[in-house]
């Protein structure tokens, strides 16, 4: 293939036919392959239908022929319209329910993920195909990972690995990495479980040799990586050297080289829970208590969800520091969304898919550990403990429950093939139930919206899976709340709790009865005074009646039971009530052993007898809500009346369905009274809404109620009173049209959607509303036109009238208790359709030529030369009549839509092109030249400029049930009035045009109307029905899913679901259709408005037009045309209003597309747009920056060429007919010619079109000209031509412009020139290999590693780095510090320049030639202009990049400039370097300069270098100032990021030799070089090696008197041992290995050195000796207090970061105690807060379990011997933290040695220890391991009463003399007494929210207040504050609490204080 031909072009097909025909699917496949599910279809969706659906060998004869076009259309290289189109069929055959044959839709998926990721494809076209590719690979049943389709990994990882390893890729990657990450990594999502698990061997090579942190961006990326790319997916079980286990420990040490990253912690919990997933059903993978895990992994696991979660622990800091993560980098673009993976699905997927039937036995397990973790973080679940962690609780608890439910079902189900010892037992059930459901009693009354959500679904899984151990506890707590007995808000939580708990009431012996009892307790709910308990009152009755049926069950046929006595029921209820009262909310109920199937079935039957009484109670606090309703402030605001009016509906239709005929019939007489005798405006909607309901369960019974009233209401108000006779001046109704408008509504919904019932009301219906037409004007002419569309909508549509919640047999044999809670199988239902008849037809065409008629002959009266009103400017009598008869023709053209047959057209047509059209299954020759969507398919005629998308294509017709038969009379005589009608509005239109063009309100009307005539064809499109009906569907059914369960619905949801697919259907065959003379003529119309001066009409016309453009094809090029003339003529003219048209229309629209596409239109646009920026108006230049990315992307490049495995697109073509093939030859052949002969002429009229640019840009105001050089980089660069000789001159001249902004414009463009040349050159000039990125540089080089043979090999490869000379540069960082591959690439030093051919070295000559002294001395002039925008004033990487390829080309004697004038023009630009805009400018010449050094021949490089380098040593020795020393950190950084040091030696040499100078007293130029010097360390990471005389130097001046200086130093020192550790293991075996040795962990990173030990004890040691020779008090600084600042800096620095482990040899010894000396230090405030920062940070340093023994035991020695009480109080924050986040690494000992401390710390002498150690105490008991907390508790509650016992308070006559100062023994006894006093409050606190409260809490309630509360001093007020806390955090629960006191303790309790607590 050449350059200029497609790759993807004429395939041997020959040669195909011959290998692949024999593999026709309907002929060989399997009936495997063939099927298309794993899992049959729960719901059959064809069987529902009303009419005859297409069998399945013709859906499969569909699919073939696109599939044959696909095939044609790849093999062409037609991308687009082409693939895309029939992408877009295959997608809507797709959403038809067809079941695609598994090996098709294996080769689909194949074809799609090569698409996607196909090099030279335009990245639009790569989104929408990677958009098919995850919709085919959305679900698993599909496609079965590992057994159906595989997938490889190296293609996606490459898109990918531009993005995030650009270090890898020359300037040839800038093309890819304009794509869109996002859809890559959302790939990855689904692709990641089809790649092979055998490949991870082969991942782990690839991606872990980049892992490093010494530059730690590429450790984030590996991990991200790893996250996306690794297979989770079940191993062969001969492969155990790719089990989990094998690399797990790898993954752990990993983990730990990153520790305190948020960022990290999410990915590896990521990884761990997706393989827990997938290898759950692995029988071969081992399985312990803790899944696939060790017990120390998943310990590890459970302090990072600790971690995650950011629960604040007393005066903790986070776990994580925000350094760390900061440095993350682009490995940012391979994160999840947060928002649809949030990191609590991942924790919680990891520990259910770890469970299996040992969590249930008394043993240590990952079950056991949940326990532990709720139980210590459950009191951050209660409402009063809100904060930021409330959201991440609940939706961690909500993914807990869900994940259970769906494993516990599919397990059963038999879905998920889990191996029989680990599937999930009753036992397991029952635990995990237990674990969960306190802390989801608590977080469904939360004060956070979004957690009660979650808190409510979590309910209702955890009743589902446990029904005994839920219900009665929510019964216990719902009940008090819906008798108004505690506070109101509890009450609107427990109505939402019934809400979701109904279904599972409803289906649980026993439970059921209360149903009734709760549904007459919620009625005081709605209320008009709160409506959003109205809203949740109505949702709970909603749910009750698609729950049970409403039918008193004694009176149903076949009952046996005699009239019920409900008495019964309400006495069992109260029993029950006073129980669960009396027992409280743990209590456990069991219904099936308490009561006989007879007596709980009498109980139920008594308890439906009263359900009469609910019905009229309902209704009467429905109708005064409806009365007291506000009226809502505007339509769809989201307003509560809006949510009100929206909800009854909701719930009534299905409570009327549910009623018995009796109850009905009590319904109907109430709410039809209410009807015919009230007149409620602000409740028309509700009360009309509810009308359709009642007349939807009965049509028949309720048309014959309500009718009659109605129509005589409607008569009586128009006759009688003159409803409806005056004009309405507004949108207000008068007060004499209210009740007539309330009429109309009420019938206009009692006829819509009721089926054939109507037709008994034919004529008085016909008759009312030509009586309505007739009589009315004004705003009730609204409605009636609503009545009438409503009313030939109900006639001729097709829909479902089946409410019912059971079959019909259901109710003919009477309906009993069985069918509470009962679902109907949705396999198995008889469902009830309308489908008009001939009758229904009849009447709907009589009606709707009846109103047609009068509508058209009125509006052709009223433009008529004579209308019969006056059109005389003044009044609006003639625009309003216009607007109504417009309106009335909009309502009924949408009415019958459903009788517009989109398929019209084809009737029409000669009988010929019918049979030739007859069967889509047969591909013809014909067909496929018709397929050419080139602009003529033959070969004598050049296709034009433009593409044929909206070309008619292939459509496949499926059966909707259309109700006429097409041909007849009637057919033809509808669709006459139809074109008839829109004759008439395109009058209109020209009349107003002419006459009115300002009637605004006339051209709304029109335009709408427009819109209706264009699109309401089959369906009615206008009003969104489908989006509508599945909105509302989706809401109602989300109660009733389960995860795990398959549309386990009500009947009357699963009812809904086939009107639904019926509507599909009907959108699916609402396909575009060929343009009309008359089409053509209405959408010029629309084109002309959509560019009025008047806003509104504008608005109007563009809305209509955007809709009309997707209905017709052709439409898009027909108005294109005219309004880019409007645009052209308005922009001279500066007509405002019409600029603006047009714009919003071209650019803003879908026409944007296809201008894009269509180079006829395009350059017209692009030049106006430029124009647009004469035109000096704020708002349309606004507009113009908002297009100007869309402008831009027009310019691009057509695709030249495109890689694809042919394999790919060779599958398909067994899908062709063999007759065929030959011509399908043929046709690919014309058909990749003429895409080539289109994309030639395009790209010809885009060079026109840029050369058109450049005489703009260099000729035109700056203004015009920045727009023009905006687009013309993408227009005029390419990669054959690479850029025309005048777009060369005008960029290279432009870079000197004296406009700022044109100057950075044209010097960006001139570095894109650049880059483009050296991408070209780089791959040889091979177009291929530049879309491959094989690129080839000169210098490049690989050597051989051999690290195995060699142990020495890493420390000489280090070594290497510390002398100049090199062999070779190695520039990325990341090369063996973690593991060396095989190879290492590399840089020779002296390598040959860059080879370019002669059309680069041409484009470089020319830019040589304008490259002369005065063009450098004014770009080096306008470098040191001061800048405009204060935050340009930096270093610009940018300058520094031109002037490296500048002085390339001077370098290479191609300008006239020499590097001598380069050098005396750098000196004149850096004067005397005063001003730091000539550091800034010299800064960037001089990085550019030295840049370019790199590639030079050596002399060349020593003389710049020679030149360079004086100048920028004289800067840093004395030049540095505040304001200069950004550009020059920022000029290290540029000179040395992602290279080795030794390219820059010189640098590196002088900044490494730099030492401190202790006499000198310039503190900022010290400190200035040591910053300098951090830079150059931190960008050569860990090859910088000269670092020893550094260190040496800053230890032996750690005490520096400056504080500029120590900062800098400290941070320097965090820097290089920061960058010390490598971990270069030869090979991946040997790292992996080394893992599995050490631990199941893996090793321990960062061990310190020998030499790094010795420095710390040496630091430490000098540390003590200074401490001691400093004075006690001394205020001035002492070399104690400097160096201790110095090294608190340098610690805080290393504790922040994850090196941090390295220091934690050194926190048990003095390290711990110094931080604790330097917190003393009163007099130096700024070390006390230093010291006490890093103290806090000490405990959140990641130890693995048994390594913080030593430093627990020094955190005990320090508070229990210290001398300082303020150290001893210190200890007990990090006591607390240490505790609580690593409640899972601490060994029981030390969990008791901690107690032991903080309990023996209670009796502290000092009083401020005293009350730390209380308040840990607390957080220790929360926090426990419920044995050990229960444990502890029972023995300090002994120890701690017996200590009030023994010790009571001293007596007067006890004291030995009478004196204010207490004795000895006082003190010692009022200690005791305080001690025992905390440690009793701490027991209390640490169950702040516990109902009822422990068993224990009450009688240590008592003792406080009976032995202590009487105290004096801080005894007594400690006693009375702690029994007042408890009172004040109970308020709540109060009612249940109280019950856990004896009476004889209540009264101890009593009048503790002055005021009673406890009264």
């Amino acid at each position: 293939m050449g350059d200029n031909a497609p790759k993807l072009g004429v395939r041997d097909l020959d040669k195909t036919q011959s290998t692949t025909a024999a593999t026709n699917w309907r002929a060989n496949g399997s009936d495997e392959q063939n099927q298309g599910r794993s899992r049959p279809r729960t719901y059959p969706y064809f069987k529902y239908l009303p009419y005859k659906t297409e069998d399945e060998k013709e859906a499969l004869a569909n699919l073939e022929t696109c599939l044959s076009n696909l095939f044609v259309a790849v093999s062409a290289g037609d991308f687009s319209p082409g693939v895309v189109h029939w992408t877009r069929e295959i997608r809507g055959w797709l959403t038809l329910k067809f079941d695609m044959p598994r090996d098709i839709r294996i080769k689909l998926v194949h074809l799609y993920y090569g698409l996607s990721l196909a090099p030279g494809l335009d990245n639009s076209l790569c989104e929408r195909f990677a958009s098919m590719f995850m919709y085919l690979t959305k679900r698993k049943h599909y496609l079965r990972p590992g057994k159906d389709l595989i997938l490889d990994w190296r293609p996606l990882y490459r898109v990918l690995k531009v993005f995030v390893l650009p270090s890898e890729f020359g300037p040839a990657s800038q093309t890819s990495s304009k794509r869109n990450v996002r859809t890559y990594t959302k790939m990855c999502t689904f692709a990641q479980i089809y790649f092979d698990p055998l490949e991870i061997p082969a991942i782990l090579e690839e991606f872990l040799p980049y892992f490093s942190t010494s530059i730690s961006e590429s450790a984030f990326v590996v991990t991200g990586l790893l996250n996306l790319f690794l297979p989770t997916s079940s191993p062969p079980e001969d492969r155990k050297d790719i089990y989990p286990q094998q690399y797990f420990p790898t993954f752990f040490h990993l983990w730990s080289l990153v520790s305190r990253s948020r960022h990290m912690d999410v990915h590896f919990i990521d990884i761990f829970s997706r393989t827990a997933r997938d290898m759950l059903q692995s029988p071969h993978v081992e399985f312990s208590p803790f899944g696939i895990f060790t017990e120390e992994q998943s310990e590890l696991v459970f302090t990072a969800i600790l971690r995650i979660l950011e629960l604040p622990v007393g005066q903790s800091v986070s776990s994580y520091t925000n350094i760390v993560d900061l440095h993350a980098g682009l490995a940012m673009l391979l994160e999840r969304d947060g928002r649809k993976h949030p990191i609590a699905h991942q924790i919680a997927r990891w520990i259910v898919m770890s469970l299996s039937p040992s969590c249930a036995q008394p043993i240590r397990s990952i079950l056991s550990c949940l326990e532990d973790l709720i139980n210590g973080i459950e009191t951050f679940f209660h409402p009063s403990n809100q904060g930021h962690w409330t959201k991440t609780l609940s939706q961690f608890v909500y993914y807990l429950a869900d994940f259970f439910v769906m494993r516990w079902n599919r397990e059963r189900s038999g879905e998920m093939d889990v191996p029989p010892e680990r599937r999930l037992t009753e036992d397991v059930r029952r635990r995990f139930v237990l674990c969960l459901r306190e802390v989801v009693f608590m977080g469904i009354f939360a004060k956070s919206g979004t957690a009660i959500n979650f808190s409510l679904s979590t309910l209702q899984c955890l009743a589902y899976l446990e029904p005994n151990l839920i219900l009665p506890g929510a019964l216990q707590r719902i009940y008090p709340a819906m008798q108004g007995l505690v506070e109101v808000h509890r009450t609107n939580s427990a109505i939402r709790a019934l809400q979701v708990l109904t279904r599972l009431l409803a289906r649980n012996f026993g439970f059921r009865c209360h149903i009734t009892s709760l549904l007459g307790l919620a009625l005081p709910g709605i209320d008009p005074n709160d409506l959003e308990k109205t809203i949740h009152t109505l949702s709970f009755i909603q749910t009750v009646a698609y729950n049970i049926p409403f039918h008193d069950l004694s009176k149903e046929p076949g009952s046996s039971n005699e009239a019920a006595d409900v008495t019964l029921a309400m006495g069992w209820i109260s029993n029950e009530v006073e129980r669960f009262d009396r027992e409280g909310p743990m209590i456990q109920v069991d219904y099936e052993k308490e009561l006989s199937v007879e007596d709980e079935n009498r109980i139920l039957v008594a308890s439906t007898a009263d359900l009469n009484e609910f019905i009229i109670s309902l209704l009467g606090r429905v109708f005064t809500l409806l009365k007291n309703l506000p009226d809502a402030s505007r339509v769809r605001s989201g307003s509560p009346e809006e949510n009100v009016v929206n909800t009854l509906p909701a719930t009534f239709t299905p409570l009327l369905a549910s009623l018995s005929p009796e109850l009905y019939d009590v319904a109907l007489n109430k709410i039809a009274h209410f009807v015919t005798t009230n007149t409620i405006n602000q409740a028309r909607d509700a009360v009309a809404f509810l009308c359709n309901a009642l007349v939807k369960v009965n049509p028949e019974k309720a048309l014959q109620r309500l009718l009659p009233e109605l129509i005589a209401c409607i008569r009586e108000e128009i006759i009688e009173n003159g409803a409806g006779s005056t004009r309405t001046i507004g949108s207000d109704i008068l007060p004499r049209d209210h009740a007539l408008v309330w009429h109309i509504s009420m019938l206009s919904m009692c006829v819509v959607h009721v089926g054939g019932a109507v037709m008994a009301w034919e004529d008085e219906l016909f008759d009312i509303a030509h009586f309505m037409q007739e009589k009315c004007q004004g705003i009730p002419t609204i409605h009636i036109s609503n009545f009438i569309h409503h009313l030939l909508l109900n006639l001729t549509a097709t829909y479902s009238l089946d409410l019912k919640n059971y079959e019909p047999q259901v109710f003919k044999s009477g309906v009993t208790a069985q069918e509470w809670g009962k679902y109907t199988d949705a396999k198995d239902m008889t469902i009830a359709w309308y489908k008009p008849g001939e009758a229904e037809i009849r009447f709907a065409i009589r009606l709707f030529k009846d109103q047609i008629g009068g509508a058209t002959n009125s509006l052709k009266g009223l433009i008529s030369e004579a209308p019969n009103i006056t059109r005389d400017g003044t009044g609006k009598a003639w625009s309003d009549e216009l607007s109504r008869n417009l309106v009335l023709i909009r309502l009924i053209l949408s009415g019958i839509s459903v009788l517009w047959d989109p398929r019209h057209w084809e009737v029409m047509r000669d009988s010929y092109a019918s049979e030739n059209s007859s069967d889509p299954s047969v591909i013809s020759v014909d067909s496929v030249e018709s397929m050419d969507t080139s602009e003529d398919g033959s070969d004598s005629e050049e296709p034009n400029l433009g593409d044929k998308e909206d070309d008619v294509k292939p459509q496949f017709r499926y059966n909707t049930g259309y109700p006429l038969e097409r041909g007849s009379d009637e057919y033809r005589e509808i669709h006459r009035l139809r074109e008839a009608t829109g004759e008439v509005l395109h009058s209109v239109h020209e009349y107003l045009i002419a006459h009115q063009e300002d009637d605004v309100q006339c051209f709304n009307s029109l335009y709408t109307a427009y819109r209706s005539w264009f699109v309401d064809l089959g369906i009615e499109r206008s009003a969104h029905i489908l989006d509508r009906v599945s909105r509302l569907l989706r809401a109602d059914a989300h109660p009733y899913k389960f995860s795990g369960l398959r549309k386990d619905y009500p009947r009357p949801i699963l009812v809904r679901r086939a009107n639904l697919y019926h509507l599909q259907r009907l959108r699916y065959c609402s396909t575009p259709r060929p343009l009309s003379e008359l089409e053509k003529r209405l959408l010029l119309d629309l084109a002309h408005s959509s560019v009025s001066a008047y806003t509104e009409i504008r608005r109007t016309a563009q809305g209509a037009s955007e809709y009309a453009v997707k209905t017709v094809t052709g439409a898009r090029p027909l108005i294109i045309p005219p309004l880019l003339k409007t645009l052209e003529e308005a922009i001279p003219a500066h007509d405002y209003p019409r600029i603006k048209g047009g714009m919003f229309s071209l650019l803003f629209g879908s026409l944007a597309k296809t201008i894009h596409r269509d180079w006829r239109f395009a350059p017209r646009l692009i030049k106006a747009f430029i124009e647009i920026t004469t035109v000096d108006k704020p708002s349309i230049q606004k507009l113009a920056s908002n297009a100007t990315w869309s402008v831009m992307d027009m310019g691009r490049p057509l695709e030249r060429m495109v890689i694809l495995d042919e394999e790919l697109s060779k599958s398909l073509v067994t899908y062709l007919d063999q007759a065929t093939l030959p011509a399908v030859k043929e046709s690919i052949v014309s058909k990749s010619k003429s895409i080539q002969i289109r994309r030639n002429k395009v790209e010809s009229a885009k060079f026109k079109l840029s050369e058109e640019l450049v005489l703009i840009a260099r000729n035109s105001h700056w203004k015009k000209a920045t727009r023009a050089a905006t687009l013309l980089v993408n227009i005029g660069y390419r990669f054959d031509r690479i850029a025309s000789t005048e777009l060369t001159d005008l960029v290279t001249r432009g870079s000197v412009d004296p406009h700022p902004q044109l100057r950075v414009l044209y010097q960006g463009s001139l570095v894109g020139l650049f880059s483009m040349m050296d991408a070209r050159a780089t791959c040889d000039h091979d177009y291929k290999r530049f879309l491959l990125l094989d690129e080839q540089w000169p210098d490049k080089v690989i050597i051989p590693v051999n690290a195995n043979e060699d142990p020495q090999w890493t420390d000489k490869f280090l070594e290497s780095f510390s002398k100049p000379e090199a062999k070779y540069y190695v520039d990325t960082d990341f090369q063996g510090w973690l593991v060396w591959k095989k190879t290492l690439t590399a840089f020779t030093p002296n390598a040959p320049r860059i080879q370019y051919d002669n059309a680069e070295s041409a484009i470089r000559s020319q830019i040589g030639s304008h490259i002369d002294r005065k063009w450098m001395k004014s770009l080096f002039d306008y470098l040191k202009q001061e800048p405009r925008d204060s935050t340009a004033d930096r270093f610009r990487m940018g300058n520094s990049m031109m002037l490296s390829c500048i002085f390339d080309l001077a370098f290479d004697n191609v300008t006239e400039i020499t590097f001598d004038d380069i050098k005396e023009l750098t000196k004149e630009v850096f004067d005397d370097g005063s001003d730091k805009h000539q550091h800034r400018a010299t800064s960037e010449i001089l990085a550019g300069l030295l840049n370019t050094a790199y590639e030079r021949s050596p002399d060349i490089r020593d003389s710049i270098w020679k030149f360079a380098m004086p100048i920028v040593l004289g800067i840093f020795k004395d030049g540095l100032t505040p304001e200069n020393s950004g550009y020059w950190n920022s000029f290290v950084h540029y000179l040395l990021q992602n290279r080795d040091p030794r390219r820059v030696w010189p640098l590196i040499d002088w900044l490494s030799s730099f030492r401190l100078d202790v006499g000198s007293n310039a503190a900022f130029k010290e400190s200035s070089k040591i910053h300098l010097l951090n830079q150059a360390i931190v960008e050569g990471g860990w090859h910088f090696q000269l670092d020893k005389e550094i260190v040496d130097d800053f230890l032996a001046h750690i005490d520096h008197p400056y504080k500029g200086v120590r900062e800098a130093m400290g941070v320097c020192l965090a820097y290089i041992f920061r960058t010390r550790h490598h971990e270069s293991y030869p090979d991946i075996e040997t790292l992996m290995k080394a893992q599995r040795e050490a631990s199941s962990i893996g090793t321990r990173p960062y061990q310190p050195t020998e030499d790094y030990t010795n420095m710390m004890e040496r630091l430490l040691n000098q540390l003590e000796v200074w401490r001691k020779e400093r004075t006690p008090g001394q205020q001035t600084p002492s070399s104690y207090t400097q160096g201790s600042k110095t090294i608190l800096i340098w610690l805080e620095a290393q504790l922040c970061s994850y090196e941090c482990v390295q220091l934690i040899k050194f926190f048990p010894g003095m390290l711990t105690e110094q931080l604790l000396h330097m917190m003393d230090i009163k007099e130096d405030p700024e070390l006390q807060g230093l010291a006490y920062h890093v103290f806090k940070q000490v405990p959140n340093v990641p130890q693995r379990a048994g390594e913080d023994k030593e430093f627990i035991k020094t955190l005990i020695r320090i508070g229990r011997t210290s001398t300082s009480w303020h150290q001893r109080m210190r200890v007990l924050i990090n006591i607390q933290v240490v505790y609580h986040r690593r409640m899972f690494l601490l060994s029981r000992e030390q969990q008791l040695e901690l107690f032991d401390c903080v309990s023996r710390m209670l009796s502290d002498p000092q009083l401020e220890v005293r009350l730390g150690a209380g308040t840990t105490l607390s957080g220790m008991i929360k926090c426990s391991p419920i044995d050990l907390r229960d444990k502890k508790i029972l023995e300090l509650k002994s120890e701690l009463t017996d200590l009030l016992r023994k010790n009571p308070v001293l007596k007067r006559k006890d004291f030995s003399e009478r004196s204010s100062t207490p004795n000895t023994e006082q003190t010692r006894i009022s200690l005791v007494r305080h001690s025992a006093v905390l440690g009793l409050g701490a027991l209390i606190q640490a169950f702040p929210y516990t109902s009822p409260p422990p068993d224990w809490l009450p009688e240590t309630l008592a003792t406080l207040a009976v032995k202590a509360a009487g105290d004096p001093g801080v005894v007594g007020k400690g006693a009375k504050t702690i029994l007042a806390d408890f009172k004040k955090l109970r308020q709540d629960t109060w009612h249940v609490d109280v019950k856990a006191f004896e009476p004889e303790q209540l009264e101890d309790l009593e009048g503790v204080l002055w005021k009673s607590y406890f009264a």
